[in-house]
């Protein structure tokens, strides 16, 4: 049985909307502001290698896919050929390689299926619903120190009260980036 790991960029007040472009910022926008350095890059680069499969909701698989099949290197390689699941009532023919589209009812069975970790980056949907099936068995949360005050909340319409208990805390750059581990209490 896989793991699901639920990786998110996230400010300080909780938005994690469009982390490469919110309203104010250019393209690249409020994350890529920040220096997380050497260590948070080798962060993303581990969590994607240790990783057997991507998860993701429609509209964050887009923006993958629009992005990523032009791109190489080590990073891009494995987004590249990884398996990929996307959760949509909408999409029928993904066009990325090795990608498959499921819904909410396949989400159990996805975890039972495959080994190792599933990752799951953004796709806040997909998120509250696999929260709201006790799914996640991992939250990583890479906090830039910025306020919006407006924007896609993380975990806005999960409705339940999860405790989770933090197992890793580190600075990462200079710019006061966090890197925070949790997993379900």
């Amino acid at each position: 049985m896989g793991r699901i790991v639920v990786s998110q960029f996230v400010t300080v007040d909780g938005v994690i909307e469009d982390p490469g472009g919110s309203e104010g910022f250019e393209r690249g926008g409020w994350a890529f502001q920040f220096d997380r350095g050497e260590d948070g890059n080798q962060f993303k680069l581990d969590e994607l290698m240790e990783s057997s499969a991507l998860l993701l909701g429609r509209k964050t698989y887009e923006g993958f896919a629009a992005a990523w099949p032009s791109r190489e290197g080590d990073f891009a390689d494995k987004f590249n050929t990884m398996p990929k699941y996307v959760v949509s009532s909408t999409l029928s023919d993904p066009e990325w390689t090795n990608s498959t589209v499921i819904g909410t009812d396949d989400l159990a069975r996805v975890k039972e299926e495959n080994e190792g970790v599933i990752l799951v980056n953004g796709s806040r949907h997909l998120v509250d619903e696999l929260v709201a099936q006790g799914l996640v068995d991992e939250l990583r949360l890479m906090v830039f120190p910025i306020v919006l005050g407006k924007g896609l909340q993380a975990f806005g319409d999960a409705g339940a009260t999860n405790a989770l208990e933090l197992v890793e805390s580190r600075p990462v750059g200079e710019d006061g980036v966090l890197v925070l581990v949790y997993r379900p209490k």
